[in-house]
């Protein structure tokens, strides 16, 4: 619940705008092709450490609701002075536009759903040769919101929750000696992930139908 309280604390002031100027006409938005850079903040995972990274995400528009988003994340974060964790992204979404928003609005809300791959990498800080790693699978869902700059140009918010399913890496520090062990149950573990992304339209791969 602390969880989704603090999402939409940070996500309300994008769907609570209802009543926008638009314009007479609405270009098409249907096989737009952008590209796009993002930083990533990932919160309340299991060791307690904040997880900060880059990437990178194209984005191709199915129509004027459903626009579909590819992305690449690396996340690294540090648990006290002992261990380090570098985590992989590859995956996508689906984001839904619930009202009448177009690319000539300032807030385009949306709704975020999709499904990625990753790859889980901890070592000790003093000694990269004590490591464990994992590959594992995960769902997110959430808001965001498109602060459009100019029609070809955005800045995209989301928070997300990502449940992922695979083995866990466990650490634990015994007499000073760090021990890092992947379990040898699968189950799921989850957290919050924020993006914000610079987005820019190059072009339409096809022509929307009026």
């Amino acid at each position: 619940m602390k969880h989704l309280l603090i999402a939409a604390a940070i996500l309300l002031p994008a769907v609570s705008v209802f009543a926008q100027k638009k314009n007479t006409i609405h270009e098409k938005q249907a096989g737009t092709f952008s590209l796009g850079t993002r930083n990533t903040i990932s919160l309340f995972n299991d060791d307690n450490a904040t997880g900060k990274g880059i990437g990178g995400q194209l984005r191709l528009r199915l129509s004027n609701r459903l626009n579909s988003e590819w992305y690449f994340d690396y996340i690294t974060s540090k648990s006290g002075s002992y261990t380090y964790r570098n985590d992989y992204h590859i995956g996508w979404s689906i984001l839904f536009y619930p009202g009448n928003f177009y690319s000539d609005h300032l807030l385009q809300p949306y709704l975020i759903a999709g499904h990625c791959f990753d790859y889980s990498k901890v070592a000790e800080q003093n000694n990269k040769a004590n490591s464990a790693s994992r590959p594992s699978m995960a769902t997110q869902a959430g808001l965001g919101t498109h602060i459009n700059i100019t029609p070809q140009l955005d800045c995209s918010l989301s928070g997300q929750y990502m449940l992922h399913f695979g083995k866990d890496i466990e650490t634990t520090i015994d007499g000073g000696e760090v021990i890092i062990e992947k379990k040898d149950f699968s189950g799921p573990d989850g957290h919050l992930l924020f993006t914000i992304s610079f987005n820019y339209k190059f072009f339409h791969l096809w022509k929307a139908k009026s």
